[in-house]
C-alpha cells in the first residue's frame, strides 16, 4: 500500500517521499493501522524488513497532530532499546520522519557526559529514545518524567528481556500514570520471552509475525566454507582482496579477536576498523560513521553490532568467527540484504566450530551451501598470502603451474 493513501500528516508523507519511502513493507502494512488505533503490539519480523519506520511514523503523526507549536509538554514516547548505537540509528529515523513537523526527538545513552543530555531534556522533547541505564539513572535524578507517557516501546525485545531487564520494564510501567500502549519489536523471540512479552501487554494484544517460515530475508545468499582456525586471516585476505569495491562486516567471537584480526589486516595493508564493546562511546561512533560513509569499507565488529544496525550498501557480511548463540546468525546476516538489497552472507567454519554450523542450520531449518575448496587451491592462499588476485585467477595459475610442473620420465619396462 502506498503511504499517500495513509490518514497521516501531509508533512510526514513529505518526509517519507524525500526518503524514498513509497510503499509500505509487510511489517509497516500490518502494524501501522493497529498501532493508530492504539493498540498493544507484538511484532516479529526479519531484520531490513523496515520495523523502526512501522512504529515510528503513526508515534510521530500522533504526537504531531495533537500539537500546536515544537513547545513540548512533556515526553510522550519512550522507545527503550540496548545499545548506544542503536539509539542513535533510530533518532536518525526518528529526526527525519519529524522533520518539518512540531515533533522533537532525543536519544540518551551511557558512555557520555550527561550535561548536554539534560539541559535537551529540560529543553523539551516529545520522543525520548534510551538505553536502560543512563534512563534510569536520569528518572532517578528526577530529569525524566514519565507521566505524560501515551505510548512504550521496546526494540529488540528479546535481547531486551534476555537480558534481564524485564524487572526494569515492569518498574517503568508502574510508573507510567497515564493509560498507554505498549510495542514490542523483535527479529527473533523464543517462548519463554515471548510468554514475558505477553506480561507486558493487553491480554487482546495484536500479534503480528512476518514469514514466519523464514528467520531471514531471502535477499541474503548463505555460504559456508570450511576453514583451519589459524588460517582464517588468509581467507579474509583472500575475499577482501578479491572484492575491492565492496563494503563488507566481519563478524569475530571477542573484542580481543576483533583487534587481532585488524593488525592481521594492517600487515597485508588491508585498512579495517573495529567496533567493540572496550572502545569508548565517541570512539564507537567515530568508527560507525567513518564506515557509513564509506571512508573504510571493512568494519570488524563483534554481536554488539550485529543487532538492528541499519548500514546502507553492506554488500557482504563474512563470519569470521561462528556466533556461539545460533539466533545471532540471524541479527549479523540482516546487517545486508536490507530492503530491496541484495546481499551474500558467508561462514568461515573451522573443524571446532561444526556443532555450531549444525545447531545454525537447525535453527534456519535448512542447509547452508558450502563453497568447496580443493587442496590446491587452499594451499595456494596460505602460500601466496600476499598475492593480488581472484579466484578465477588464482585457479588459471594453479592450472599453468601444473602444466609446467617437470613430469616423472617413465620407466621402461624390460621385456
Amino acid at each position: 500500500m502506498k503511504f499517500e493513501k495513509y490518514p497521516i500528516s501531509d508533512a510526514i508523507k513529505k518526509n517519507l517521499n524525500r526518503l524514498g519511502f513509497v510503499r509500505t513493507t509487510d511489517i509497516q502494512f500490518k502494524a501501522i493501522p493497529s498501532i493508530m488505533a492504539g493498540e498493544d503490539v507484538l511484532a516479529i519480523a526479519q531484520t531490513g524488513t523496515g520495523k523502526t519506520a512501522a512504529f515510528a511514523i503513526p508515534i510521530v503523526n500522533a504526537i504531531h497532530n495533537n500539537k500546536i507549536s515544537k513547545r513540548a509538554q512533556g515526553i510522550r514516547c519512550i522507545v527503550l532499546v540496548p545499545t548506544h548505537e542503536l539509539a542513535l540509528q533510530i533518532e536518525e529515523v526518528f529526526s527525519a520522519l519529524s522533520a518539518h513537523t512540531f515533533v522533537k526527538v532525543l536519544a540518551i545513552y551511557g558512555g557520555v557526559e550527561q550535561e548536554a543530555q539534560i539541559q535537551a531534556l529540560e529543553d523539551g522533547i516529545d520522543v525520548l529514545i534510551a538505553t536502560p541505564g543512563r534512563m534510569f539513572d536520569l528518572i532517578h535524578q528526577a530529569y525524566i518524567k514519565l507521566n505524560r507517557i501515551e505510548t512504550f516501546v521496546i526494540d529488540e525485545a528479546d535481547l531486551m528481556l534476555d537480558l534481564g531487564f524485564i524487572e526494569d520494564i515492569r518498574s517503568i510501567k508502574h510508573k507510567l500514570t497515564r493509560r498507554h500502549q505498549t510495542l514490542f519489536f523483535s527479529a527473533t523471540i523464543n517462548k519463554e520471552i515471548k510468554n514475558l512479552a505477553y506480561t507486558q501487554v493487553n491480554h487482546n494484544a495484536i500479534r503480528i509475525q512476518i514469514s514466519p517460515e523464514n528467520r531471514v530475508s531471502k535477499n541474503v545468499s548463505h555460504y559456508v566454507m570450511f576453514v583451519k582456525m589459524d588460517d582464517k586471516r588468509f581467507f579474509l585476505q583472500r575475499f577482501i582482496t578479491d572484492h575491492p569495491e565492496s563494503k563488507m562486516i566481519v563478524f569475530v567471537r571477542t573484542r580481543v579477536r576483533a583487534e587481532r584480526v585488524v593488525k592481521a589486516m594492517a600487515r597485508v595493508d588491508i585498512k579495517a576498523l573495529s567496533v567493540h564493546g572496550e572502545k569508548d562511546q565517541v570512539e564507537r561512533s567515530e568508527v560507525m560513521q567513518t564506515f557509513k560513509s564509506g571512508d573504510c569499507s571493512i568494519l570488524i565488529a563483534t554481536d554488539l553490532t550485529a543487532r538492528g544496525i541499519d548500514i546502507p550498501n553492506v554488500n557482504y557480511v563474512i563470519n569470521y568467527d561462528l556466533p556461539e548463540q545460533a539466533e545471532n546468525y540471524i541479527h549479523r546476516v540482516g546487517r545486508t540484504g536490507r530492503g530491496t538489497n541484495k546481499g551474500e552472507a558467508l561462514s568461515f567454519c573451522s573443524p571446532e566450530e561444526k556443532p555450531r554450523l549444525e545447531e545454525i542450520q537447525s535453527y534456519l531449518d535448512k542447509e547452508i551451501e558450502v563453497v568447496k575448496l580443493a587442496k590446491k587451491d587452499y594451499a595456494f592462499t596460505l602460500d601466496h598470502p600476499k598475492a593480488e588476485n581472484t579466484l578465477e585467477a588464482l585457479r588459471v595459475e594453479i592450472a599453468d603451474w601444473e602444466k609446467a610442473k617437470p613430469r616423472k620420465k617413465r620407466k621402461l619396462k624390460k621385456k
